[in-house]
């Protein structure tokens, strides 16, 4: 007997005659393989065999992989949980999830290269929507893949290793200082800080959800609010580690509170207008701008260009037509590579940014 997740599912909520020496041994069997095929299902289950009233929701998609959006540079607030290895909390606006990547998978039946995971959603069936949406899960990536040119060996390379990146909808405020806060600093010291911003400042929530075979109440934090930052002192800010990016922020939260950042309107305007708009304010950049664009206000257009990504548009590109790019001032020759090699993925370059900086940090052992 072979059991995958559907199965598993269906049958274990099925009832059985309690009274029936066969039903209990065809169940004792099922279950018997059930925890060789699917132990990470199978330990959410009883001594009968029957899965708690809280049931994670189970989905299944492709191009989806949790360690590598987790590791992809876009998202500081999705952390694999120590205690159970493989599934990771997420906190967006207020709201809180945990989701893990199960290892009974199953390939497509068409003839696609991709294959579907099957991911456990521990949230209330009303927020699934939600989750559904910050994942990205109605774009179709194998297409973004499938459409990287043949003749492009580095990103057909990049965008395979890189295949499970999806590019998150995540908060706009959120993401204005997250990426102010980036600023030459690395992954890990981004995520203490975001974390630690939203710790002292931020909305304290409980979260029941189940671990293992029990319930376990979860205390967390949402991401401060302008008008919970508005009052903070610059000084305040500098304690936290945040140096010389806390003139920047505190700015940035008065104008915010007081509307003349004002972020419903920026939620409604286009790449362009919003990369002018942004860089309109104290202490947001080209780059900075470009980061809340795609990770804030999903214009997958966008390219966020830093220290790696120009290290690889010189290494894997630049030479390509040196003679044309030496005639080029520098603050032209990064736009210009950008045009000449991603300015065909129109509308979606973005989404190929992330797989060549997910690319470069594996090639360098920044992840696992």
């Amino acid at each position: 007997m072979k059991i995958d997740i559907v199965s598993f599912v269906l049958y274990s909520n099925c009832k059985t005659n309690a009274q029936s020496r066969l039903a209990r041994a065809r169940r004792l069997s099922f279950f018997r393989a059930a925890r060789r095929d699917c132990p990470h299902l199978y330990n959410y289950c009883d001594k009968r065999g029957n899965l708690p009233m809280i049931k994670p929701i189970l989905k299944s998609f492709t191009c989806m992989d949790l360690c590598q959006i987790a590791d992809s540079g876009q998202c500081f607030r999705m952390t694999e949980l120590s205690d159970m290895p493989g599934r990771f909390s997420v906190i967006s606006q207020e709201r809180y999830l945990e989701i893990e990547q199960l290892e009974c998978d199953w390939k497509q039946t068409d003839k696609t290269r991709f294959e579907a995971k099957t991911f456990a959603f521990y949230c209330k069936k009303e927020e699934l929507s939600f989750w559904e949406r910050y994942f990205d899960l109605d774009q179709d990536y194998e297409a973004y893949i499938n459409s990287v040119r043949k003749r492009d060996s580095y990103l057909q390379h990049a965008a395979q290793a890189g295949s499970g990146i999806r590019i998150l909808n995540q908060d706009p405020w959120e993401m204005i200082l997250t990426f102010v806060i980036s600023q030459q600093k690395t992954i890990p010291k981004i995520r203490e800080a975001v974390e630690a911003l939203s710790r002292q400042f931020g909305t304290e929530h409980r979260s029941a959800v189940l671990r293992g075979s029990q319930e376990k109440e979860i205390t967390w934090h949402s991401f401060p609010t302008p008008s919970q930052l508005a009052e903070v002192s610059e000084e305040t800010l500098r304690a936290l580690k945040l140096g010389y990016r806390a003139k920047y922020i505190a700015r940035l939260c008065q104008d915010a509170a007081g509307g003349r950042l004002n972020l419903d309107a920026l939620k409604t305007m286009g790449y362009e207008e919003a990369m002018a708009y942004l860089k309109s304010f104290y202490g947001i950049g080209e780059k900075v701008a470009n980061c809340i664009c795609l990770f804030g206000l999903h214009h997958i257009e966008a390219f966020p260009v830093d220290t790696w990504i120009e290290q690889i548009l010189m290494q894997e590109y630049y030479r390509k037509k040196k003679k044309k790019y030496d005639a080029l001032p520098k603050s032209r020759l990064y736009s210009e590579i950008i045009h000449d090699y991603f300015g065909m993925y129109q509308g979606y370059a973005g989404v190929m940014q992330q797989y060549i900086f997910y690319y470069e940090r594996v090639q360098r052992g920044k992840v696992r």
